[in-house]
């Protein structure tokens, strides 16, 4: 099969295209024929060894973690999943054209959904749903701040607050106020006028997809006692007050994934794709999607 390899860590020079044994499934386990996956912050965040303290790759490596393909043949022990089968999960190794993963971590993709529209969603959607739920905790009435509002995993924290019946104040740039007025925030501030952010204060909780100096001047906005949830680096000092710190990586869970991707699919959470290129073309993909100037999810189409 084809995949990209790192042999390596470094620059996106050091993904290679190249052939590589099919992956047999175990017990228990589903190969899954890729027909597309996502590029997503983490992956390049591996490939550069940023995080290789916290998590070390076993070079040579096959990242991503977006899977959005059909079955193409089941371990042992394995039911509920024939050959053909469309699915979608959080899971490793995705940019190849083929990958082995837990049968138990696999959702259905809806029927609305194309593959490369279900490539987006998995990380980005339990990342988000379990920011709100399990980290922040966040529950009917409180008021939280949500930073990154329209990034993918912001967009979907921002719904799952909404839905669970909490305030949600959406924090973006300045120049994004007008296009964050369609997430049906409560609130929207501009995360870059401190006059504004100093404007907030008591709030229950603060889901933040930033970090740095937004992370820090969020964490003023919070009354005594709220709750800092987090999916990237966490402050360096605690903070007083008796303020919560709850740093949170995404788990796969099959169920909710399928849910909310039904969400997607219904028109009623939107993850916009910036743009699809060819696996082979991962060099260029890895740079858009780097540049922060995509303005959506950077898919990875599959043949």
């Amino acid at each position: 099969m084809k995949a990209v390899l790192l042999y390596e860590y470094g620059d996106i020079s050091k993904l290679v295209y190249e052939d590589e044994d099919l992956p047999e499934p175990g017990t228990g386990e589903v190969r899954v024929k890729l027909h597309a996956t996502s590029i997503n912050p983490v992956d390049w965040k591996l490939r550069t060894g940023a995080e290789k303290e916290r998590f070390p790759l076993d070079l040579p490596e096959i990242l991503g973690v977006d899977v959005s393909g059909e079955v193409d043949k089941a371990g042992d022990g394995v039911t509920g999943f024939p050959v053909g089968m469309r699915v979608m999960a959080k899971a490793n190794g995705t940019y190849a054209e083929y990958t082995v993963c837990k049968a138990d971590v696999l959702a259905p993709i809806p029927d609305a959904l194309t593959y490369e529209q279900a490539a987006a969603l998995p990380l980005v959607l339990l990342t988000g749903t379990q920011l709100i739920e399990r980290a922040a905790k966040v529950e009917a009435g409180q008021t939280i701040l949500i930073t990154g509002a329209l990034g993918s995993v912001g967009r979907t924290a921002v719904h799952v607050a909404k839905q669970r019946g909490a305030r949600v104040i959406a924090g973006v740039r300045s120049a994004q106020l007008e296009a964050a007025a369609t997430l049906g925030a409560h609130q929207v501030v501009a995360l870059d006028d401190a006059k504004e952010l100093a404007h907030l204060h008591d709030l229950d909780a603060v889901a933040d997809t930033i970090g740095g100096l937004v992370g820090e001047h969020s964490l003023k906005t919070l009354r005594d006692n709220g709750v800092y949830a987090t999916v990237v680096e966490p402050p360096k000092h605690p903070p007083a007050r008796g303020i919560r710190v709850e740093a949170m990586m995404a788990a796969p869970d099959a169920s909710r994934l399928y849910e909310l991707a039904d969400e997607v699919a219904r028109g009623g959470l939107v993850i916009p794709i910036a743009k699809s290129f060819p696996l082979c073309e991962v060099h260029q993909a890895t740079e858009l999607a780097e540049s922060g100037k995509a303005g959506g999810k950077v898919v990875l189409t599959i043949a």
